[in-house]
Order: C-alpha cells, then sequence, then structure tokens
C-alpha cells in the first residue's frame, strides 16, 4: 500500500495506507539542519524551527495554535542536524484541512520580527541548561570531535550565534533552505492516495522551485577531548567508525550493536553494569548520515570507576569479533521485529521512517523487506561484518575531575578544553 509522486516542482510525496488506524501522520522533511547554519549563526535553524509556525497566511501566532488546536493535531518542529522537521500527527479527516494550513507554513510563514528575541531568549536557555545536563554535553562534545564538519555541529548551536541572528537574516535562511524541490512529505495513515495526491498538488504544485544550499563535508583527523568539570561523577562518550543505511551490510552493523547494547541481556549492560557495577548507565547506538556513519556509546559512572569502566567497556567492544552466538541473534532478531512491529503501529513513526528512508535511499523499505533481512541474520553476517569493519580508531569525550588514560587503539586526547560560558 505504497504510493509515491513527484510533483514538477521537484516536491516528493510518499504514502502508506495504514488500514487498521483511524489517524494519519504526516512529515516534511527538508534541507536546514543544524549543518547548514552559517558559521557565524550557528543556531539559526533551530530558531527557523520555532519561528516559522508563529504566523502564517492570514492568520497570526496565535490564531494559527489555535486552529490547529481545534483539529487535534499533534505536531513538532526540530531542526536536527541535517534536515527540518515539521511532524503532525491527528483524525485523518482531519488531514487535508491541516495540510492546508501547512501550505501556509511552508510557503507563507510571518517570521515575525518582535517575535525573534523571545526565540532568542528561549534558545539561550536551553543552551545554558547543558550545563545541569554532563550526559547531553558530552554526547555533543562528542560529535564535534568525531564527525567531519559541518556534520558535527549541533543544534543547540553557540551564543553568539544565536544572538547574532536578525529578522533579516533569519528569512534569508529560510528563502535559502526552504524549497519545493529540496522537500520530502512522507504521509502514514488511513489515508486515500488519489484524494491526497490531488489536495498536495493544489496545494504546493504551483511553488517555484529554486536552487538548493550545498553541503559541502570538509576534511577532518577526529580526536579525543576532555573537558574538566568538579563532580563526582565521570561521562564517558565514544564513537567509532560504521556502515550507513545504504550500505549492504546496515543490518549487519544493527545486529552487532544490539548484541552489545540491545537490552538488558546484552553484552555492555550484563558485563559493565550487572556483573562489575561499573556504571548506572551504558547505552550504544547507530548514528548514520548519508555516507558517514558511526556506532555511538555514553557511559556515566562515578570518577573512581571511570577509567575501568572505559577499560572494560572497549574491551567488550573488541571481543566481539571473537564469536557471535546463535542465541544472541534469535534475542537481537526478537527485539529487531519487535521494534518494527511497534513502528508499524504507529502513523506518526511510520511517517517518520519512510522520510528517512526517501532521504537516504530513495526509496521506502517495506516492512515484510525489513523483515526478511532480520531473519536471515546469521552469527557469521554479523562476524564477518564486525571484523570487516573493526571497533577502531575511538574517539572519546569525557567529563569530570581528570582525564582518562586512553588505550592506543584511540584517538589521542587534544590539549584540555574548557568551553566559554555563553
Amino acid at each position: 500500500m505504497l504510493f509515491q509522486h513527484t510533483l514538477a516542482n521537484g516536491m516528493v510525496l510518499i504514502a502508506e495506507r495504514m488500514e487498521h488506524v483511524r489517524s494519519a501522520a504526516f512529515n516534511f522533511l527538508l534541507p536546514g539542519g543544524s549543518a547548514y547554519d552559517p558559521p557565524e549563526q550557528r543556531g539559526i535553524g533551530s530558531l527557523l524551527a520555532e519561528m516559522i509556525v508563529r504566523g502564517a497566511g492570514s492568520r497570526n501566532h496565535r490564531e494559527l495554535s489555535t486552529v490547529l488546536n481545534s483539529l487535534g493535531t499533534d505536531r513538532s518542529e526540530s531542526a536536527g542536524r541535517i534536515a527540518l522537521h515539521l511532524g503532525c500527527s491527528m483524525l485523518a479527516r482531519h488531514l487535508p484541512a491541516v495540510l492546508e494550513v501547512y501550505a501556509d507554513i511552508l510557503r507563507r510563514p510571518h517570521l515575525p520580527p518582535e517575535e525573534l528575541p523571545a526565540v532568542q531568549a528561549l534558545a539561550l536557555q536551553d543552551l545554558d541548561s547543558l550545563e545541569d545536563n554532563p550526559s547531553s554535553q558530552v554526547r555533543i562534545e562528542l560529535h564535534h570531535c568525531h564527525f567531519p564538519p559541518p556534520l558535527n555541529q549541533d543544534s543547540y548551536g553557540t551564543a553568539e550565534g544565536i544572538r547574532a541572528v536578525t529578522p533579516e537574516s533569519l528569512r534569508n535562511h529560510y528563502e535559502r533552505c526552504v524549497k519545493p524541490n529540496g522537500i520530502i512529505l512522507a504521509v502514514a495513515g488511513d489515508i486515500q492516495w488519489e484524494p491526497l495526491r490531488d489536495v498536495v498538488e493544489r496545494l504546493f504544485g504551483d511553488w517555484p522551485a529554486g536552487p538548493l544550499p550545498e553541503l559541502a563535508i570538509g576534511s577532518h583527523t577526529p580526536y579525543s577531548r576532555h573537558l574538566f568539570k568538579d563532580t563526582h561523577q565521570t561521562h564517558i562518550a565514544f564513537a567509532y567508525p560504521s556502515v550507513p543505511v545504504n550500505h549492504p551490510q546496515y543490518y549487519a552493523a544493527r545486529a552487532a550493536e544490539a548484541v552489545l547494547c540491545g537490552g538488558m541481556s546484552s553484552r555492555l549492560f550484563t558485563e559493565v553494569r550487572e556483573k562489575r557495577g561499573l556504571c548506572y548507565s551504558i547505552s550504544l547506538r547507530h548514528k548514520t548520515f548519508r555516507h558517514v556513519a558511526a556506532i555511538v556509546g555514553y557511559a556515566g559512572t562515578g570518577a573512581d570507576r571511570a577509567q575501568q569502566t572505559l577499560e572494560v567497556t572497549l574491551s567488550e567492544l573488541r571481543r566481539l569479533a571473537e564469536g557471535v552466538e546463535a542465541d544472541e541473534v534469535d534475542r537481537i532478531r526478537a527485539g529487531l521485529k519487535s521494534g518494527l512491529i511497534m513502528q508499524q503501529e504507529s502513523t506518526k513513526s511510520r511517517a517518520g521512517i519512510m522520510a528517512s528512508d526517501w532521504f537516504f535511499l530513495g526509496r521506502v523499505r517495506t516492512f515484510d523487506e525489513m523483515q526478511q533481512i532480520i531473519d536471515q541474520l546469521t552469527p557469521e553476517m554479523i562476524l564477518e561484518h564486525v571484523r570487516a569493519f573493526p571497533c577502531e580508531p575511538v574517539t572519546v569525550a569525557t567529563l569530570g575531575p581528570h582525564p582518562l588514560t586512553l588505550p592506543p587503539y584511540c584517538h589521542p586526547y587534544q590539549p584540555n578544553f574548557v568551553p566559554k560560558a555563553p
């Protein structure tokens, strides 16, 4: 029940009919994430995500919120590292009316100058809140250290960049990034394809295409870094190269990740947390861009146990190349398929996955396709991947009272760095 249509101006519409639901959800994905932020205005993407819904078309900010609330919408706007995301879910019968409103939001936003100072103040508070959230702070630092620019820019931005945004520069950033030929619209739920296609053509078909912003990936050598903080805890984040979502071994990489940290019976949870009691939190996930990907991990522990936590964690990562058990593969198959089923039952999740698939792959993976790939996973496939893409070199970011001793297969620490207060 998948459908796809490309408008003459280049805008892509993809949709999936889900007959077992009575709701619908859509996700607009378009260039304008933090990677597109100009160096002198870091954070402008997040400001645009907040400002774009503060009045549009014939409605001011209050009127726009009122009409969306009256249609029973659950909406979200955010700037990721690559894309701006505008998502909304509602009863399926309200989908055409909500799309009418979003046509105004995307094509005719007010971006009211008088509201920019309040949005900037909120963004600065959000940035300040990182001081009270060291786990997020160290993860952000890891991205800066590991990924090439501008992929290593975060959506928080900088205090200087946020303050440098003006109504004129915000309008220019909108006009630079928001073009129909850069937009993917994914819709999932209780929809009828032909009426939906006709509505989207009517609302967006006469929107002229234009040049899209380029994203030039810079050269980069990863490095490790320590952030000093007078605390009883040490926060450890680490990353090592993996394969992106369009790689043939992507699911083997996801399976290897699940063996290591996919639930309470996974290796890291068992060896680091349960058996040794080294840390109160440990996690691992696959982070992908179009051509670059990494396995990214985090551990939070007491400062007196931080060195041992790092050593045992990295040792477990490297030990994976020695073998994978059949029962581990059975467990991760069940976990991955359970996740698929839960995503399939949520229109909001399905719309987001469809938009992401089209962005990365130029097509949408079906539930049956993904389930078949998961069923075909074997210990040998996972082991082949792990040996072809070993967990090194490792980038490490630490936050706490003192740096750690890094093994030789890690990128060395750069000179100690204490971020300036905003």
